[in-house]
């Protein structure tokens, strides 16, 4: 116990020893500051200036641009930027979702997977539904005029504006020999022209293509969306040079004549002409000659 004493009464005499610290002017020997120290000042001081500056370089790193340089931290700028991309994908992806979707329904109805007869409409409007009784539906004579009117004038121009007279020009899509000519009593809304396999078929206009696939009927189908509502669908290709989501230039070559699908009777194009969902005869707007 006495030894412990000693070592104690040892260790505080040591901490609390006076020193001084002179500086002197090396020349002269001149005394110009000096300071009285002992071991347990200095460590406290010591301590205290490694604290003050442990934390001097927190709040740098923390509240200044500096931090951008340091692993592991990013800057603002590029988190908001980060965000708005989150965003832009979510919505990206959604508008992708829907058009695969009106893609798949496209693709049924040509393969013949979707009886339109079953598909319950009303279930999908009954809450928007009015009563006809409760309204008075009877046309005025102007009204009829006007409507005989418009249904003259839109018969015989497909790309008219509202506000302008535009011609859309088509490319034909190949020049051959017709086989078999547009009959609407007939449901045959197409024209077939014959020409050796393997003849390049070509985009009539700028579009989209929406459809590129097999089908079991009519082969190798390529659908090319265009603008003012218009659609062209080629059909018994023997190959296809484009695929879905493709964009193709007016006269461009899409396909080759085939004789592909079960429907087929020899190597031709099957070309069909569509204006805002109604099939029009390709050979009022094209010279396959």
């Amino acid at each position: 116990m006495a030894q412990k004493g000693k070592k104690r009464k040892e260790i505080k005499r040591k901490l609390l020893h006076k020193y001084r610290l002179v500086i002197l002017n090396e020349s002269t020997f001149e005394e110009k500051i000096s300071f009285k120290l002992s071991r347990l000042n200095v460590f406290i001081t010591g301590t205290l200036f490694i604290i003050v500056l442990i934390g001097l370089t927190t709040l740098l790193i923390a509240f200044t641009p500096l931090r951008e340089y340091i692993p592991g931290y990013s800057s603002t700028k590029l988190k908001k930027q980060a965000t708005e991309l989150t965003y832009r994908t979510d919505s990206l992806v959604n508008v992708l979702n829907y058009t695969n979707r009106y893609l798949d329904n496209i693709r049924m109805v040509l393969n013949g997977d979707i009886d339109n007869t079953k598909v319950n409409r009303d279930s999908l409007t009954k809450q928007f539904k009015l009563d006809p009784t409760t309204i008075d539906l009877t046309p005025i004579k102007e009204d009829s005029i006007l409507r005989a009117e418009v249904a003259l004038e839109d018969k015989y121009n497909l790309f008219e504006k509202n506000d302008a007279h535009v011609d859309l020009v088509l490319f034909p899509p190949l020049e051959g020999t017709l086989s078999q000519a547009y009959d609407a009593d007939k449901k045959h809304y197409a024209v077939d022209v014959l020409a050796p396999k393997g003849t390049p078929v070509k985009s009539v206009a700028d579009g989209t293509v929406i459809f590129a696939e097999w089908t079991t009927e009519t082969g190798y189908v390529i659908i090319i969306e265009h603008s003012k509502g218009l659609l062209s669908v080629y059909k018994h290709n023997g190959s296809l040079n484009k695929s879905q989501g493709d964009l193709v230039a007016s006269g461009e070559v899409i396909a080759s004549v085939g004789n592909t699908g079960e429907f087929t009777t020899g190597p031709h194009l099957h070309f069909e002409l569509w204006n805002e969902g109604n099939p029009v005869n390709p050979l009022d707007y094209i010279d396959f000659k």
